[in-house]
């Protein structure tokens, strides 16, 4: 299993930089820049990282055709996948925070969020195979001319899926060059796996290699406090916390009401940057961020191993692993610690 990192959007692209060099020097196959609406473009910031690299594959997660149109992601990644020579890398998802900020649909079933992703796919992948192709009449999508990228002289970018939920997953693994979910802890794996296999199924024919990995939280540091105060501050964003919520997998149902009731106060703990979580006993506390992230001190990394080989037998061919305050620090932990145990 390949190990990935997925980095914060308020570093800089030089920091970026540094950070790649280090990873690509672990053996780490994959950096990821974040995509928001206030912070570092998520293309850009990578084009010093492309420049000072020469193996790790490099792209943003994620990007919305809703917010930007599929063909401008696709002329934006294969510009970076031309700088990089071959290494470039996109997630396409439904959406997220730009979305909110821009005031668009957020309901997915009115903004028809799988189709959407599914026709984004289809531009972006067309586009990266360099072959003239004819206009493209989608449901939601349409490009009104032939376009062809014949300038582009690199192994084409790897067009990745964002997919969580089963018809995004068996959409993704149909259409996509692969599927990266979000926060798919290891009671959801099997689940996820099934509806993944009836995509791939559904191909044509199934590809050789078909990366399948999931984004999944690092707040393992040297002093337990700090490490648990991250990941109760940022708790509210692990996937099984939004909804559609995913808690039946972790908790009773009279549990899980009170997480949901007390959502808001998850939230607060971030906005406020407190960590603190009112009205939630602090075992239901620990226990969400046992079950949803990895936690703790450095004597926690091989019980964490032992998690992430569960996700390797589970079907993954990558782990994203997220990094937050202090990335550097976090990143020499996994590059000495984790990248070793999976070579």
């Amino acid at each position: 299993m390949n190990i990935e990192i997925i980095l914060e959007p308020n570093s800089t692209p030089d920091e970026i930089a540094e950070l790649a060099v280090m990873a690509e020097n672990y053996g780490i196959t994959a950096l990821w820049s974040s995509n928001y609406a206030q912070q570092w473009d998520g293309f850009i910031s990578l084009v010093p990282a492309a420049m000072a690299t020469n193996k790790i594959k490099l792209g943003p997660l994620a990007v919305s055709p809703y917010e930007m149109h599929p063909i401008k992601i696709a002329t934006a990644v294969m510009t970076l996948n031309e700088i990089s020579n071959g290494r470039a890398m996109v997630g396409i998802s439904g959406g997220g925070g730009i979305l909110k900020a821009i005031d668009y649909e957020m309901d997915p079933k009115k903004r028809r969020v799988v189709r959407g992703v599914r026709e984004a796919v289809e531009i972006v992948k067309t586009a990266a195979s360099g072959k003239f192709t004819e206009p493209y009449e989608g449901e939601l999508f349409r490009i009104a001319r032939p376009y062809r990228f014949d300038w582009a002289k690199a192994t084409p970018p790897t067009i990745y899926a964002c997919s969580t939920e089963p018809q995004m997953l068996r959409m993704g693994a149909r259409v996509a060059d692969g599927i990266h979910m979000s926060d798919v802890a290891l009671p959801m794996l099997d689940e996820a796996m099934k509806n993944i296999r009836v995509g791939l199924e559904k191909r044509e024919s199934i590809p050789e290699n078909f990366p399948i990995t999931d984004s999944w939280a690092w707040h393992i540091k040297e002093k337990r406090e700090a490490s648990f105060y991250e990941a109760r501050r940022e708790l509210v964003f692990r996937g099984s916390l939004l909804p559609p919520y995913s808690l039946k997998h972790f908790l009773s149902d009279a549990d899980a009401q009170l997480v949901i009731d007390n959502w808001m106060n998850f939230a607060k703990a971030f906005w406020t940057r407190t960590g603190v979580i009112d009205n939630v006993p602090e075992s239901i506390v620990n226990h969400l961020i046992d079950e949803l992230s990895s936690a703790g001190d450095p004597s926690d990394i091989d019980r964490e191993i032992e998690r992430f080989q569960k996700f390797k037998d589970g079907g993954l061919t990558d782990l994203s692993i997220r990094l937050f305050d202090d990335p550097m620090d976090s990143l020499k932990l996994i590059g000495e610690r984790v990248v070793p145990a999976f070579r």
